[in-house]
């Protein structure tokens, strides 16, 4: 299920992440840090058809399926913890 945290909207910024990986908690709180809107799911945590429906989406932007994976506006795909290449990609 998809969690959303307030701040200021940078655009659309979509985090998928294990509950497990430290490189993830790592991207999330780097997001938390530059105070920016966003939503985050932690795909291991789903089940069923919901988890094979984000599944589906993360492989679009990252066919290797790996994590995180950051999406910003539907246009940008960043893997992994890169945090200048986050920046760049919601404009800061």
């Amino acid at each position: 299920m998809m969690q959303h945290v307030p701040g200021e909207n940078k655009g659309k910024i979509t985090l998928y992440a294990l509950s497990t990986c430290g490189w993830c908690e790592k991207t999330k709180n780097f997001l938390d840090k530059l105070g920016v809107e966003y939503s985050y799911v932690y795909v291991d945590l789903l089940d069923g058809e919901e988890r094979e429906s984000v599944m589906n989406e993360v492989r679009r932007w990252n066919p290797h399926r790996s994590f995180p994976t950051v999406v910003a506006n539907e246009e940008t795909c960043i893997v992994g913890y890169d945090k200048q290449k986050i920046k760049e990609a919601i404009g800061l």
